[in-house]
This record gives C-alpha cells, sequence and structure tokens, in this order.
C-alpha cells in the first residue's frame, strides 16, 4: 500500500490545528506538525477522488502552495519509526514503542506500534481519551473504541479494568494495525478489532463508547451510540474543535444522552455524556 505525504506551509498552530481538522473530513488518516511544516498522509489511490477538494480548501485558507510527496510503502514504517517518540498523557501513562526503553514512574504503559494508523497518542485527542478514561469507572464494564486506529484507546480501557472492549475502524491497516498491537499486549481475549463503520455495533450493548473520530461523523452515527449504550453507560467524544462543542452537545441531546462533563487540549475537545 503507497501512500502520499501532503506537505504546506502554516502561519501558525491554530492554523495547523484548523487543518487537520478539516484535511480529517477527507480520507487524511494522519498528521505531524514540524515548526511551520504540517504533513498529511493519505492512501495514494484516495487521494485521486479528493485532491480537487484538497486544493480547494486549502486555496479557502490562502495556501497556495503545497506539495504531494509519494512514499512507497516498503519505506513507510521506518518513516514512523523515525518520527515516532514516547508519549506523556499528564505524568500517569506513558505511551510508546517497542523500540523505546520502559520508563519507570506511571501508572501505565501502553505499548504500540503505530505503522500508519492514527492514534500513536501523540495528537492532542488521543490524549484527551486516554486522561478521561483513566478517570472513568472501568472495572468490569464492556466498552466500544469506534475509530480505534491503534487500538490504544481500547488497551487502556483494558488494563484499567474493563472487561471487553471492540475496538472497530473502518480501515483495514489501521484493523490490522490494532488487532498486532492487542496481540503483543497480550489482550486478545479482552479486545475484539473489527473491520468496518458504525454498522458493526448494530444490536450490540455497551457500558461506555469512546468515539474519537471528527465532528461530522460523531453527529452523524451518535443515534446508533445512544442505542448501543446501556442505561448509565458513557460516552467519550473527541476528534473535534473547542468551537464545535455546542453542535456537539445540542445533537446529544437530541439524542437523550446528557452533557456532564468537557475537556480541552491545544485547541482541542472532549464532551463527555451519559445515557440516563
Amino acid at each position: 500500500m503507497d501512500y502520499v505525504e501532503l506537505n504546506v506551509r502554516v502561519t501558525d498552530p491554530e492554523q495547523a490545528e484548523i487543518l487537520v481538522a478539516e484535511l480529517a473530513d477527507l480520507p487524511y488518516e494522519s498528521f505531524q506538525t514540524e515548526g511551520e511544516l504540517l504533513k498529511a498522509y493519505i492512501q495514494q489511490e484516495r487521494l485521486a477522488d479528493c485532491m480537487t477538494q484538497t486544493d480547494e480548501l486549502l486555496a479557502r485558507y490562502g495556501i497556495t502552495e503545497r506539495r504531494y510527496i509519494a512514499i512507497e510503502s516498503q519505506n513507510w514504517n521506518a518513516l514512523w519509526e523515525q518520527n515516532f517518540t514516547p508519549v506523556d498523557v499528564d505524568g500517569r501513562v506513558l505511551i510508546r514503542a517497542p523500540f523505546h526503553e520502559p520508563r519507570s514512574g506511571y501508572e501505565m504503559e501502553v505499548v504500540v506500534m503505530p505503522r500508519m494508523a492514527f492514534g500513536s497518542g501523540h495528537h492532542a485527542t488521543t490524549c484527551l481519551m486516554v486522561g478521561a478514561l483513566c478517570d472513568l469507572p472501568l472495572e468490569g464494564r464492556r466498552g466500544l473504541d469506534m475509530g480505534c486506529g491503534t487500538g490504544v484507546l481500547a488497551i487502556v480501557a483494558v488494563k484499567r479494568g474493563a472487561r471487553s472492549v471492540d475496538a472497530v475502524d473502518i480501515d483495514s491497516w489501521a484493523e490490522t494495525n490494532c488487532r498486532e498491537n492487542v496481540t503483543s499486549n497480550g489482550l486478545s481475549d479482552r479486545i475484539t478489532p473489527m473491520l468496518g463503520d458504525v454498522r458493526c455495533i448494530a444490536g450490540r450493548k455497551y457500558d461506555f463508547i469512546a468515539a474519537n473520530i471528527n465532528r461530522n461523523i460523531l453527529t452523524m452515527d451518535m443515534p446508533a451510540y445512544a442505542d448501543a449504550l446501556e442505561p448509565g453507560g458513557d460516552l467519550l467524544m473527541s476528534g473535534f474543535l473547542e468551537e464545535d462543542i455546542p453542535v456537539i452537545e445540542s445533537r446529544a441531546r437530541a439524542c437523550g444522552l446528557e452533557p456532564v462533563g468537557s475537556r480541552f487540549r491545544d485547541g482541542w475537545a472532549l464532551v463527555w455524556v451519559k445515557k440516563h
């Protein structure tokens, strides 16, 4: 599988965050920011369907210069290993790759090989979700990690005592990577990776759901999340900016879910709602 790296110059961190949120609504899978350079990664075969949309999006923000760089699949993992650094989540959780040394002093270490899947922990939304899962009572509960990427949220939840977690992603590479990480963490008996969209959870019931996707998918799929939640169940949502909170909370109330809290990090937000 070959990928393309889109390179654009950004004027400030806020513009980078806005562009990431916009590009995430297209088939771009992961992002990196290096100073003034924003890098967005997409499967080569999917770029053809959205290159015009990408160019029009960038033009709306006054960006006329961009580069599309082809990355052969055999070079991808080496690129990730070169750029992947351990992630400290609030001094409580360390997310690292197998080639990093263990560190003491954390409540939990999660070891994932990120490959091409979103969810290495570097993005603010993943950190928000990990922190929220660490504060949520999970012992003996059944959960769902929707848009699981590497499976890091499912792994955190089970390590905190969740009885079982379904980990769903629409991308086949993410599902494969999640399965690899679940196995390497010795959790195959408690985490079930699933390939597909929200239709995968039809008829299933959960005590908690973690959905780190984007605003449009969240608002579209929220009725299905509400239906899948047991009474008293918790839904943690991230993948959107602070300014999107009113939209998310309004949609939640329309689905019979009550907002009970929110968190913020680098302009990104998390909303916690409950089903009564």
